[in-house]
């Protein structure tokens, strides 16, 4: 329920406004500006009923306290009619509205709800404003943290634009979600979106994949075809690993990009393309075109905008959000009832570093929900690879934390270390020697000093 503060030296006003308003709020009152304030310190309403005559300091010299402070509480002034001017001059100086003395109780009550009502509503756009800011998803891309709420807003501004579109990252790490944002926050999200993976077109084919081509251009090419430029008219093209693009294609590529015209291969007819380009590469496109491997001139007519993925080791506060929503979504396509992550496998999966990115999450959860007994989430359905790497990396963090000594950790990963060895080995101690470039009596002496033994066989 809201909170009103009524400040007013009358016990008479105080007492029939309590009883007035008692459905509509919680009442505070005081008798002066002093008691005012003091109740302004213990908590803030979301309506002040001020009365401006009063012995000592006014409610305009509290009027001029409260909002010189910044506060945005309502204000309503109660005045008696001769000194509605003050009233007047009160609203100039951030009052919101005024009531003469005696007043009407219908009266009364409307502008106090009017005034509940409108800070109702400043609550929740300043809450929805809250929620956009720090949402947690564009598209299909998932993120609460502020590499991520960055990434969004980028997208959004970049989105109206035609400009070409370069998107980097690491492998898994989302790019392809990117440039479908792009593509759906844009003007052309009616337009087909056209997704070409330019590492995995044969460099024989990807010309004609890419313009299309006529009968007769080559062997087996009995009918036109058409290509992924004509394909996306009115659109957005999608070259995903740009960078693995083969050098003869890049001239025509790049002429296409200048002249927004194709060539059919085998043709000689001149095809205006209206596409926005969105471009994706894992690699540094810097040091290929250094190399010579990528022409500087496409590089740049592609990179006219750049939006870099963050990998999720630099994005760590979304692991949790991330792994409930692939989760859920895998527990529905397994047809698998409510399911819960345990702590312990939170805890792997926000110090794991992640090579493969969301990729490798995504399939992580997969498999743990395939293996998961009973309605938990438990360490024993993550791929061993993550597990250990945890293991590890918890260890560092304890050691750089200070709870557990250098020795300690040094003597967990050789024990470790020598597990994995000799179980590669099956416990045959010469192979595992050798293994490690160390005597078969020293690694003797290792697994007494650290309990190991060969698993008896049943």
């Amino acid at each position: 329920m809201p909170r009103a503060l009524i400040v007013d030296d009358d016990f008479g006003v105080q007492e029939s406004l309590r009883m007035l308003l008692k459905e509509e709020c919680d009442v505070m009152v005081a008798r002066n500006v002093d008691e005012a304030l003091a109740r302004l310190d213990e908590a803030v309403p979301d309506l002040i009923l001020l009365d401006l005559v009063m012995p000592g300091r006014n409610g305009m010299d509290l009027l001029r306290d409260i909002f010189a402070d910044g506060a945005k509480i309502p204000v309503i002034v109660l005045t008696a009619t001769q000194t509605v001017a003050t009233a007047v001059e009160a609203m100039k100086l951030g009052a919101v509205d005024y009531l003469t003395k005696p007043f009407e109780v219908d009266a009364l009550r409307l502008k106090v709800r009017r005034v509940f009502e409108r800070r109702a509503l400043e609550d929740e756009v300043a809450r929805l404003r809250g929620e956009i800011a720090q949402r947690t998803q564009l598209g299909g891309i998932i993120g609460r943290c502020e590499p991520m709420q960055a990434l969004f807003r980028t997208i959004e501004r970049v989105a109206p634009s035609r400009a070409n579109v370069l998107v980097t990252g690491e492998s898994g790490s989302g790019k392809e979600l990117v440039a479908r944002a792009l593509h759906a926050s844009g003007s052309r999200a009616a337009g087909p979106f056209v997704a070409v993976n330019c590492a995995a077109i044969p460099e024989s084919l990807i010309e004609a994949q890419l313009f299309g081509n006529e009968p007769g251009a080559f062997t087996d090419a009995r009918e036109r075809r058409i290509g992924k430029f004509e394909a996306a008219a009115g659109g957005t093209l999608f070259l995903d690993e740009i960078g693995e693009l083969a050098l003869p294609v890049q001239p025509k590529l790049l002429r296409t990009l200048q002249e927004r015209i194709i060539e059919r291969v085998g043709g000689n007819e001149s095809i205006e393309v209206d596409v926005r380009i969105v471009a994706a590469t894992n690699r540094d496109l810097t040091q290929d075109v250094a190399r010579g491997r990528f022409r500087s001139d496409l590089y740049y007519r592609i990179h006219v905008v750049e939006i870099a993925v963050p990998p999720l080791r630099e994005r760590r506060a979304d692991i949790r959000l991330l792994a409930q929503r692939f989760l859920e979504r895998s527990r529905a396509a397994e047809g698998r009832g409510p399911l819960r992550i345990a702590p312990e496998t939170l805890a792997i999966l926000e110090r794991y570093d992640w090579p493969g990115n969301v990729r490798e999450l995504e399939n992580a959860i997969e498999r743990a929900v395939a293996l998961a007994e009973g309605d938990v989430l438990s360490p024993d359905g993550l791929p061993e690879a993550i597990t250990r790497a945890a293991q590890v990396d918890g260890l560092r963090e304890a050691v750089r934390t200070g709870r557990v000594g250098i020795d300690d950790a040094v003597a967990r990963f050789e024990r470790e270390l020598l597990q994995e060895a000799l179980e590669a080995a099956g416990w045959n101690q010469t192979r595992t020697a050798e293994r490690l470039g160390i005597t078969r009596r020293l690694l003797k002496l290792k697994m007494d000093r650290h309990g190991l033994c060969a698993p008896t066989r049943a």
